[in-house]
């Protein structure tokens, strides 16, 4: 499994934003091997970050290669204020049941990941 964590600070977002932004989480969705996403905000800071989970990096690449993606790319400074993206393996993944939660851990009894 991968992740994807995308960290920017905001500048003011316009409809041509959150148009493309709904695009690519559309997109991103209906591709196959993704797993799911959240979003993070740091009140301290002010970044947001948003991570991608994806079962391989070549379902990862899809994503970086659709064109939407690569529109929205190209105009980011029309929209944040710097930006940084950490792809990462998932080695593992552990926790108890008190959270729900995409990666959530496997059933008793089960090896982990």
């Amino acid at each position: 499994m991968y992740s994807a964590t995308f960290i920017f600070a905001k500048k003011q977002f316009d409809d041509e934003f959150h148009r493309l932004d709904q695009t690519i989480a559309t997109a991103a969705k209906s591709l196959p091997g993704y797993l799911g996403e959240e979003t993070w905000e740091n009140t301290g800071n002010g970044l947001v970050s948003n991570v991608y989970y994806w079962d391989s990096l070549d379902s990862l690449q899809a994503l970086i290669r659709h064109p939407v993606h690569q529109q929205a790319k190209a105009a980011q400074a029309n929209w944040l204020d710097g930006y940084k993206v950490v792809i990462s393996e998932v080695v593992r993944t552990y926790g108890d049941s008190r959270i729900d939660h995409l990666l959530a851990p496997p059933p008793s009894g089960a090896t982990p990941s």
